[in-house]
């Protein structure tokens, strides 16, 4: 029955199949990642092209993580209705939409707005994706799984850097959110045709055919088929489940809840904090301007190692744990960065390592939150999650700038991140990690709620 497949799945070895699973939700975060910062990287051709301020192009910057921000928060939480696998769907479809009208805007609102609407998908995306990714995985494998996602995303933005200079070069500044585009569009099949509805989905919701998409999954999985669904009153209470934050605040998830919002916001702020003022700051702090950009590319390439060394950690030791370790050393590492500038091999040493840590710290929410919520309120949790921590990120470059104004120095700033990042420590060892569903909890062993 039900219980018996989730459980084998959750303490047997990962098939092929599962891997695949996990891999092109690894690939939708790779195109998140293009499609989040390609704006960042035409920004320069845009502004010339237009004549635009410099007040604008902030707003221009902006636009994606307003959209992020509503897609997370609005639309995420529709996984839990209508399927993860749909709403990525749906998602794919806004997204590129977003990214290929961009290619023929006329002006700064015009691409302002689909910027936005590019964000939106890019939500949704996000979030459905984490969770269907979690649940595909083992619980030896999951944090590997999850973090992966992250790592995928810091690619994305890695690659599209170097995309960006080839087509802008040779076919301007549209032509890269055209490429966009038709990477993205192309998802749509891909995903239609090979990922398949989340198993925890399927049995809290029932949808029609739920017995034969569950046998499908089980099957090509290598497991044996399901004979019946369980009985109807054990599913009936997951679909009175709303769409929103009400479920998530209730008596006994509210603790769990405001614990992983916290965490999100302090760590979002933190992270595009360090990810969006690193190179002035290091100016500021007495680098060339050279030297602060090559500060900022290393934090850039420490990234993609720290979210998949987080993940390979999370085989061995306990989730909750590696990620308050990855936050501690985050706060450490930011309180002395700036005094080890002084020296500039070591500055650009320690900022490679603040790489490695503050995306691991994001790859490790990510992991951490579906196991927090039950399966018919993963989607509307993890969007939640990661609305409330956009809503700190879009603060981070505001509260930095006006501190900075005020007179304080790039060490004061960077002592203030790592307060941020303590107290995120702090609220990760808070957190209760027993998953909330009949099988599994983040420490991979078997449960009944």
């Amino acid at each position: 029955m039900e219980l018996d497949l989730r459980h084998r799945i959750a303490t047997g070895p990962m098939s092929r199949f599962q891997w695949t699973a996990v891999a092109l939700c690894v690939l939708l975060n790779v195109l998140d990642g293009f499609d989040v910062l390609v704006m960042a990287f035409t920004s320069q051709s845009v502004s010339q092209e237009w004549g635009i301020s410099g007040s604008v192009l902030g707003l221009l910057l902006s636009a994606g993580l307003f959209g992020m921000a509503i897609g997370s928060i609005a639309l995420a939480p529709w996984a839990d209705r209508v399927g993860r696998r749909t709403m990525i769907l749906v998602c794919l479809a806004l997204s590129s939409t977003g990214m290929l009208l961009a290619a023929v805007s006329q002006d700064a609102g015009q691409l302002g707005a689909l910027r936005v609407l590019t964000g939106i998908g890019i939500g949704g995306i996000l979030a459905s994706s984490n969770v269907i990714s979690s649940e595909f995985a083992s619980n030896r494998f999951r944090g590997l799984a999850v973090t992966l996602n992250s790592t995928g995303y810091a690619v994305g933005a890695t690659l599209g850097g170097v995309v960006a200079v080839v087509l802008q070069s040779t076919s301007g500044w549209r032509s890269v959110f055209l490429f966009g585009g038709v990477c993205t569009a192309a998802l749509i099949p891909l995903v239609w045709f090979r990922l398949p509805e989340s198993l925890d989905f399927l049995f809290a919701r029932r949808p029609a055919n739920a017995l034969e998409r569950i046998n499908s999954f089980a099957v090509r999985a290598g497991h044996p088929p399901v004979r019946a669904l369980p009985p109807a009153a054990a599913a009936a209470d997951t679909r009175k489940s709303g769409v929103g934050p009400a479920e998530l605040l209730a008596p006994g998830q509210r603790r769990s809840t405001l614990l992983i919002w916290c965490a999100f916001f302090l760590t979002m702020f933190g992270f595009y904090f360090v990810t969006s003022w690193t190179p002035k700051l290091l100016v500021e702090a007495g680098m060339s301007a050279a030297q602060g950009i090559t500060g900022g590319v290393l934090l850039n390439l420490g990234g993609i190692l720290g979210t998949a060394l987080l993940g390979v950690m999370t085989v061995r030791f306990r989730l909750g744990r590696v990620l308050a370790g990855y936050l501690l050393v985050s706060a450490i590492l930011l309180a002395a960065f700036v005094p080890a500038t002084v020296t500039v091999a070591v500055g650009f040493v320690l900022g490679a390592a603040i790489g490695v840590v503050v995306n691991g710290c994001i790859g490790g929410l990510y992991a951490l939150t579906p196991a927090v919520y039950a399966p018919s309120l993963r989607a509307t949790g993890m969007g939640w999650g990661i609305g409330v921590g956009r809503i700190g990120a879009i603060m981070s470059p505001i509260v930095a700038g006006a501190f900075l104004d005020a007179g304080w120095t790039a060490a004061e700033l960077y002592l203030l991140v790592a307060v941020a990042f303590l107290g995120a420590a702090v609220v990760v060892s808070a957190v209760r990690l027993t998953a909330r569903s009949d099988v599994t909890t983040v420490e991979g062993e078997r449960t009944t709620v």
